[in-house]
């Protein structure tokens, strides 16, 4: 086979250098076929269009021609020609092909259409697919935006523990990380697993955040974001939740509860602008085949502002809906915890815009966010996004050594975990906010996916840590 560089299909697509010779690569999608000609769809993930190589089929061998299946990886040499069919500009009229990986009939991904819960059994091979090539190809893009929307305004990329000793939300649902024999575990006199001899000498987990951290590299380098792996041991089986997701976590000394709302919807207007610019014909895909609303709500995110309503307010809200007849699943009152179908009626039915939610009850939020006068409520703030939910969680820290000392210890948190943290409010401290936004969360805004498990490659969840 005559060597000629390869050229991506989405660089092809594009060109009108009509009668160049070309090379190119990938998987058959498709094939059909007559006694003359056979028309193979060949796609090589660069792009969700595929190129057509049309076969003159009394020059190949009929044998070869046999090999041509869904699923098997060709090298093509050929014609680069205007395309008289619709659907693409350009085809290539093939002169030389070589198979590079050939794939029989048990190919999982044949032509009939596959359900997502079938396509999570074959996560191995669902990136080869028109839709999860879209969600992935944009899933780097979102990663990209996101590090050029911190690099660009002078924040620092700085990188938190993922094996840490403390927990951040104090929720103790983590993943403990040990080398000792699960088997023959030592206990003390009373009953307690003795880390002595484990490797860090004391109980070590996967992180749930690299927030408390962050906090520690803001005061000290001015604006910083994590964006990494965190690991939740929460018994969810629902289509927002996974054991391992990724977080983006800005902190920024100075900034208070009002900088850091501006903060966040810059940032997620900059992202879904990005989609939009630099991902559409992934997203029109996505709209044609799976949510025919996306491109819609995708720009109108970036066209309205964003809702400012206070937690209290938020609840009066729902309290008039129910009181008018709407029915939720979960009751509402002052001092609950909202549930996803609460937040999606503030932004979906009452507001028909995103919502960011302030000032919430001290009791359902973490130790370290700032407390009001009040003595209620804390200065926090969600970001609420319609079909989502909650997308962002943030808030302004408290930077009172004596009010977060006292938090921690009503709370009854360890204090041989916090000693570092409270040094940042005892050795110059420093007013600064953050937020964390799920990177799956935007994700699934994005992509105009169901379930949480198809934006990222390879979903873990309870009983499934396959692949």
């Amino acid at each position: 086979m005559k060597a000629i560089k390869r050229t991506k299909i989405s660089e092809l697509l594009k060109s009108t250098a009509y009668g160049a010779e070309v090379n190119v690569r990938g998987w058959v999608r498709t094939r059909r076929s007559s006694k003359q000609v056979a028309f193979v769809a060949l796609n090589d993930g660069s792009t969700i269009n595929n190129v057509q190589i049309v076969i003159d089929v009394e020059k190949f061998d009929e044998e070869l021609v046999k090999l041509f299946t869904t699923g098997a990886c060709l090298s093509v040499n050929g014609t680069l020609v205007e395309s008289i069919g619709g659907g693409q500009s350009v085809e290539i009229q093939a002169t030389d092909i070589e198979v590079l990986g050939e794939c029989d009939n048990t190919y999982p991904l044949q032509k009939k259409g596959q359900t997502m819960e079938y396509m999570r059994t074959v996560a191995h091979l669902r990136p080869r697919t028109n839709t999860f090539g879209a969600v992935f190809r944009i899933r780097h893009n979102m990663a990209y935006a996101i590090h050029k929307f911190f690099h660009d305004k002078g924040f620092y990329y700085f990188h938190t523990p993922i094996i840490t000793a403390s927990d951040c939300e104090g929720a103790g649902q983590m993943f403990q990380v040990t080398t000792m024999n699960l088997y023959d575990l030592k206990k003390d006199d009373e009953g307690s697993i003795k880390y002595d001899n484990d490797f860090f000498g004391k109980q070590a987990s996967l992180t749930v955040s690299g927030q408390l951290e962050g906090e520690l590299a803001a005061t000290a380098l001015g604006a910083i974001y994590t964006f990494g792996p965190t690991f939740r041991a929460e018994n969810s089986n629902t289509p927002r939740h996974l054991a391992e997701f990724w977080m983006i976590e800005p902190e920024v000394a100075f900034n208070d509860i009002t900088d850091n709302m501006d903060l966040a919807e810059e940032f997620i207007k900059y992202c879904v602008q990005w989609a939009l610019d630099h991902c559409m014909e992934d997203i029109t895909f996505l709209n044609n085949m799976i949510d025919k609303g996306l491109i819609e709500r995708l720009r109108s995110i970036v066209d309205t502002e964003f809702v400012r309503l206070a937690y209290t307010d938020g609840i009066k809200i729902l309290e008039e809906a129910v009181a008018n007849g709407h029915k939720f699943e979960f009751p509402v009152y002052w001092g609950v915890d909202l549930a996803s179908e609460h937040e999606r009626y503030l932004v979906e039915s009452h507001f028909k815009r995103p919502v960011i939610l302030t000032d919430y009850p001290k009791e359902i939020k973490a130790f370290y966010m700032k407390q009001n006068e009040d003595g209620k409520t804390v200065r926090a703030m969600d970001v609420l996004f319609p079909k989502i939910g909650e997308i962002i969680g943030g808030s302004e820290r408290e930077a009172d050594y004596g009010k977060l000392l006292a938090r921690i210890e009503e709370l009854g948190i360890p204090m041989k975990d916090m000693w570092w943290y409270l040094d940042t409010r005892r050795y110059g401290s420093c007013p600064h906010s953050g937020f964390g936004l799920g990177f799956e969360r935007l994700l699934l805004f994005v992509t105009g996916m169901a379930n949480i498990r198809d934006v990222i490659p390879f979903p873990r969840t309870p009983n499934n840590a396959e692949f």
